[in-house]
């Protein structure tokens, strides 16, 4: 990977050399990255917007959208259903000003070098962003070992060691992360979401057929009375709850951290926007319509994930078999992306970089499975990943959701930011959007902290335990 400063310079592989007299960039200038990657034994620009669009899907598609149906319980209809639109408005909106900052910018490789460009070619913006996608990443391959490892204690009815449970969705992750380009991790995507469907279609069939629910975030049934639905949060929520909520809707509608290397591996990144317009009719029905029926069903018993709710065994187990294979996948997904900004760090201009050399793939291997082994680290340590994800939220998602996107829109048209009305209302959405960032950077922030601080207080699972973790 490419250092701050030497984007521009010939040779580095994979980077332009040099951006157009007037600051553009055109078609011409990818077609000249293509041509100089496929020069190279192991290609990475060969994506097309269709297998892009897997990819997408398969990232986006995951165990998160199970989680929805306990945010709309604390939040209700109206504040649960506004803040899921609005959160896809503002995914649209910042992910076409990430395209358009990148075509403008195509030496661009992943967020850290997104960050090195629209903080003014900042050394201090691309260190701040390599130590985020870092943390962001390997925690949240974290979060995927120990969901795996919760689905095997579910499915096994805890038949061994939570510890070994997560050892094996280690190495098995380790094993999916192996290839080296997006394009064949995009075929497992495929899969990846056909399971999560599969998986979010038989909840949606359990959750209608069976009487009531039975184990709820707060209380089992029927303790809080019968099932019901309310249009705003109940008497007694509390702000670090909701703002958890509001969290949790969040974190599932931004994956931009990841964009801009998947439109670094596509053949032709001026249609990443066909791909991006699959990915948001996909999630606009994924993101609201099962966790509505979730929320239907299992009312204020709802927890997260929301298999957890169904009152019958066989139901539960059935429905979250299929999550096995999204979770492994997804953290490949991350992997892969985490992995190429170390192995070419590492690698830099040499000819293993991109050739089939034992140590290319020696030096591959070895920091996939540190990757992997720091994610089991976290897995085991952490009292509870769902605070986690709200922190991730609150932490990072405002920068890499919000905050670039806003910086970049600025660099992109800070010469006539109100030069006629479409323009103006863009120009006000964004500056929203920055505000929006900066709330989950503070207040956010606050309420993920204060919930893991509550974790801690009361009674929390020991690091490297056997416990019975299954829903």
């Amino acid at each position: 990977m490419s250092q701050p400063g030497d984007l521009e310079k010939k040779g580095e592989p994979g980077q332009v050399h040099a951006l157009d007299p007037d600051g553009t960039s055109s078609v011409d200038t990818f077609t000249q990255l293509v041509a100089e990657d496929h020069q190279h034994e192991i290609k990475l620009r060969t994506m097309s917007w269709q297998k892009a669009a897997w990819l997408l899907a398969g990232d986006q598609v995951c165990l998160a959208i199970m989680a929805q149906s306990w945010s709309l319980s604390v939040l209700g209809w109206v504040p649960g259903i506004i803040t899921m639109l609005v959160a896809a408005a503002f995914f649209w909106i910042t992910s076409i000003t990430m395209h358009k900052f990148i075509m403008k910018h195509p030496h661009i490789r992943d967020i850290c070098d997104f960050g090195y460009y629209a903080f003014g070619k900042s050394r201090i913006a691309y260190a701040f962003s390599s130590f985020m996608l870092l943390a962001n990443n390997i925690i949240l391959i974290g979060f995927h070992i120990l969901t795996g490892a919760k689905i095997l204690n579910t499915l096994s009815d805890h038949s061994q060691c939570t510890v070994v449970f997560s050892v094996i969705c280690t190495l098995m992750g380790i094993v999916l992360s192996a290839p080296r380009t997006l394009k064949h991790v995009s075929f497992m995507s495929m899969f990846s979401a056909a399971c999560m469907g599969m998986s979010i279609l038989l909840f949606m069939i359990f959750a209608g057929i069976e009487d009531h629910p039975l184990v709820g975030n707060t209380a089992n049934w029927p303790s809080l009375g019968p099932v019901r639905t309310y249009a705003f949060p109940l008497p007694g929520t509390t702000w670090v709850q909701a703002l958890n909520a509001v969290l949790n809707i969040t974190f599932l509608w931004v994956p931009q951290i990841l964009f801009p290397t998947f439109i670094s591996e596509m053949e032709k990144p001026q249609d990443f926007p066909k791909s991006l317009a699959v990915l948001a009719a996909i999630s606009i029905i994924l993101f609201i319509v099962p966790p509505a029926v979730g929320f239907r069903y299992l009312g204020q018993y709802a927890s997260a994930p929301a298999f957890g709710s169904l009152g019958v065994v066989s139901y539960k187990k059935a429905s979250f078999a299929f999550v096995i294979v999204p979770t492994l996948i997804i953290g490949a997904i991350y992997a892969n992306v985490t992995a190429k900004f170390i192995y070419y760090k590492i690698m830099r201009q040499s000819r293993h970089a991109h050739s089939n050399t034992v140590i290319g793939w020696g030096v591959w291997i070895l920091v996939m499975g540190s990757i992997w082994g720091i994610g089991f680290i976290f897995s085991e340590v952490v009292p509870s990943m769902g605070d986690f994800l709200s922190l991730l939220g609150a932490a990072f998602d405002s920068f890499f959701g919000f905050i670039f996107f806003a910086i970049a829109y600025w660099q992109l048209y800070k010469r006539e930011l109100f030069s006629g009305l479409g323009r103006s209302v863009m120009t006000l959405i964004h500056l929203l959007v920055l505000l929006s960032g900066l709330f989950l950077l503070g207040p956010g922030l606050y309420a993920a902290v204060e919930a893991i601080i509550s974790d801690y207080s009361g009674s929390t699972t020991p690091a490297f335990a056997c416990a019975n973790m299954a829903i």
